[in-house]
């Protein structure tokens, strides 16, 4: 793997919502892009544009203006799930499924089988500790404990992206510090890049390459943090 390899970048890729005089520009025209082996975090306030932005950068969305292109790793169809894991602010476990089948669910929907598909799950959940949950439904574990659970489940699949949104926002500064030493290292284990948008300097502190996004402008796309 090459760390010049792009697996991301959008084209003066913008989004607005609404039309007219109604209209909301959510993320002004952007060029970015997300080589393999990255870290990054986009930093900003609340409204300044970072989910728009990781939205485009995941396929979840598509922008109104520009383009976005996933070189390395196929079209806007192929990323997710697969090549592209997404963690949201809230955990997003669905209630009814054990935190296993959870784990599991990308890369059934990906088209593993169901064996295949919870020995992936098992084996993320052990790297995070998390195996002894492996039985139990959402309601019955912590929200610090839910969202290690949703790393599990980015990671399951082996992405070659991990974009986490938020993903510290629910959490006190201890279990936030806590999480992003899971997402590192979670993203050294399987080689993968990561994009951490976050308002939260601290947290940013914690990966190299910070981007920085101030009323859907995005400022500064390759600033390296001084060590």
């Amino acid at each position: 793997m090459s760390h010049d390899e792009v697996l991301v970048r959008t084209l003066g890729a913008g989004r607005t919502y609404g039309s007219g005089d109604t209209a909301t520009v959510a993320l002004q025209p952007t060029d970015s892009e997300v080589p393999a082996g990255a870290r990054i975090g986009l930093v900003g306030p609340s409204g300044s544009g970072k989910s728009t932005l990781l939205h485009l950068l995941a396929g979840l969305d598509e922008p109104t203006v520009g383009s976005v292109e996933w070189p390395a790793l196929g079209d806007r169809a192929q990323v997710r799930p697969g090549p592209v894991a997404v963690v949201f602010q809230g955990p997003s476990l669905l209630p009814p499924l054990t935190v296993l089948e959870n784990v599991a669910l990308p890369a059934v929907l990906g088209g593993a089988s169901d064996a295949a598909a919870r020995a992936l799950a098992r084996a993320a959940l052990e790297l995070l500790s998390l195996a002894e949950l492996a039985d139990k439904l959402p309601e019955e574990i912590s929200g610090g404990q839910a969202q290690r659970v949703a790393v599990a489940r980015a990671i399951a699949g082996e992405p070659r992206l991990i974009l986490a949104d938020e993903p510290t926002g629910q959490l006190d500064r201890a279990h936030g510090a806590a999480l992003v030493d899971v997402l590192l290292a979670a993203a050294d284990h399987t080689g993968s890049a990561l994009v951490v948008a976050t308002h939260d300097p601290t947290v940013a502190a914690r990966l190299p390459t910070r981007w920085e996004a101030h009323s859907g402008r995005l400022e500064t796309a390759a600033h390296e943090v001084p060590a």
